[in-house]
């Protein structure tokens, strides 16, 4: 099996933990099941994706973001 290196920031790595912990298994071993469930059938992912986001009553509040700040973080 091959090691993989992923960037995530502090507060993501230290929730996704506690999550995994919470549900007696690895962060590690839920990444893996998170991705192999999502690659097994990319279009219903997606799909639900884009369904919540249009179910979504988000509102930016006038915010706007540029492209520059998207990708700072």
């Amino acid at each position: 099996m091959a090691n993989v290196t992923l960037s995530i920031p502090d507060d993501l790595l230290n929730r996704g933990r506690s999550y995994a912990q919470a549900r007696g298994t690895s962060l590690n071993a839920l990444v893996r099941e998170l991705l192999a469930e999502t690659v097994s059938n990319p279009e219903s992912a997606v799909d639900s994706i884009i369904e919540r986001l249009r179910q979504s009553a988000g509102d930016s509040k006038g915010v706007k973001i540029n492209r520059e700040e998207l990708h700072r973080y």
